[in-house]
């Protein structure tokens, strides 16, 4: 599947229990910023299980074309061997980041304070979002950036030659904000100081520490206070990625909902400030169990088994959990239309400028699928209908945005007739084996054009 190419319309039939082991793709985020952080050391950084789905692609081309040398061994084994931070090289051609608003983000940051001039671009949906959020604050060390009307790409970032280090707080949660100006703030003189008032996804630091930089963090009655010391020489390291959640989402929610399922995801990254929605589900009835919990590489992991649920009740999520379940909320909404009782979703207004608006996209498409669905600014309610109790029967727009596209496939397993998306091609920018995983485990996915 190409997100850049011909549509390719897919249909989800309702099917028979899910069963089996789902080994999930490794984590995107930890995937980008071993990419970002491998170039930015000095020697070679070993990176196992790196998600080889388009988002992490283009990072890997784009650290390529900052002289970093990356070299692909096969089987979710990859070495690069870094140029230090502040050695990047000026790109010979514009960065395209596909559908990465991750990737362009972070690089963005990773650059900013080195005297370069970079151009990039996107696909369709990438080149709608905003990308100011993370210019504004990068401005503040110097950095110049010039882009379309709205602050949106393609846009030219001309880095800060003589960059000044940085005391920011990020005005809403956002680990890609979070992480540009850390990144930045590398290869900026003095101390780069990040605050956030409610803690967001920590890979970054994590991942800083673990390649030598000197990181604080501190809760203050600021919030979460992050201190970088500048222009350190990082170390290289031996990376394993753990599964990413937001991948194990899918089949873990399709367990819950198809009758009979009983699915393992082993090796799935725990780290508490991404696991909102497996708590969530619990807390919903979910006969979701962790095994074998254990930490690898500085982050906790287990093996997650789902259960078939039938009796899932509606449950006002906390707002303050939104930002360790940001991206699973498209998902966690079909799951809630087949719970009884309503389930309050608030605090999730950074939704309406994902890859698209995720609130209007599942709104719309679990309308027009039977299910009542009421929706704010940084709102949305979801009135379950129960199990077996969902008509479906739709066809429904992906708006160029994976997960939206994976949860209505994932909602079609379990409703009374089928639900097909416009176009699944945007599923391969984060979970390429997605229909081939599903269809092991039990079920019923066509593409349309086939």
């Amino acid at each position: 599947m190409s997100g850049h190419g011909t549509p390719i319309p897919m249909t989800s039939r309702p099917c028979g229990p899910l069963k089996g082991t789902a080994h999930v793709p490794g984590d995107k985020s930890i995937s980008h910023r071993s990419l970002i952080l491998g170039a930015m050391a000095v020697g070679e950084t070993h990176i196992t299980g790196l998600l080889e789905g388009e988002d992490v692609l283009d990072t890997a081309k784009a650290m390529q074309a900052f002289g970093a040398i990356v070299t692909n061994h096969g089987g979710g084994e990859w070495t690069v061997s870094g140029v230090g931070v502040g050695g990047f090289a000026e790109p010979e051609n514009v960065i395209d980041c596909g559908n990465s608003g991750t990737g362009v983000r972070l690089i963005m940051g990773a650059m900013a304070t080195s005297p370069i001039t970079v151009t990039f671009t996107g696909d369709a949906s990438l080149n709608g979002r905003p990308m100011g959020r993370v210019t504004d604050p990068l401005a503040l060390f110097g950095t110049q950036a010039v882009g379309r009307q709205g602050g949106r790409l393609p846009m030219t970032l001309v880095g800060a030659a003589d960059p000044v280090p940085v005391r920011y707080t990020v005005p809403v949660p956002s680990a890609q904000v979070k992480s540009a100006v850390l990144l930045a703030g590398l290869n900026a003189p003095g101390k780069t100081v990040v605050i956030e008032k409610e803690a967001t996804r920590d890979h970054t630091e994590r991942m800083l520490q673990g390649f030598g930089a000197t990181l604080s963090v501190e809760d203050t009655d600021e919030g979460r206070v992050i201190t970088l010391d500048g222009q350190p020489e990082l170390q290289p390291q031996a990376i394993v990625v753990p599964r990413d959640p937001s991948s194990a989402a899918f089949p873990v929610c399709a367990a819950l909902i198809v009758p009979g399922s009983d699915v393992l995801v082993p090796n799935i990254g725990l780290n508490p400030t991404r696991a909102g929605l497996f708590t969530t589900l619990r807390e919903m009835g979910a006969d979701l169990t962790y095994e074998n919990a254990r930490e690898e590489g500085g982050e906790p992991v287990a093996d997650l088994r789902a259960k078939f649920s039938p009796n899932l009740k509606g449950i006002a999520v906390p707002p303050e959990r939104a930002a360790s379940m940001i991206d699973e909320y498209p998902v966690l909404s079909v799951v809630a239309a087949f719970a009884e009782g309503v389930t309050d979703m608030q605090g999730v207004k950074e939704l309406r400028v994902k890859e698209s608006d995720r609130i209007d996209a599942m709104a719309k498409g679990l309308r027009a699928a039977g299910v009542t669905v009421d929706e704010g600014d940084d709102w949305w309610k979801i009135t379950g209908l129960g199990h077996g109790n969902v008509p479906g029967g739709v066809t429904v727009a992906s708006q160029l945005d994976h997960r939206i596209a994976m949860s209505f496939m994932v909602m079609g397993m379990a409703t009374q007739k089928p639900v097909s998306v416009d176009d699944g091609s945007p599923i391969a920018t984060s979970f390429p084996i997605f229909e081939q995983l599903m269809a092991d485990l039990g079920a019923q996915l066509v593409r349309k054009n086939t």
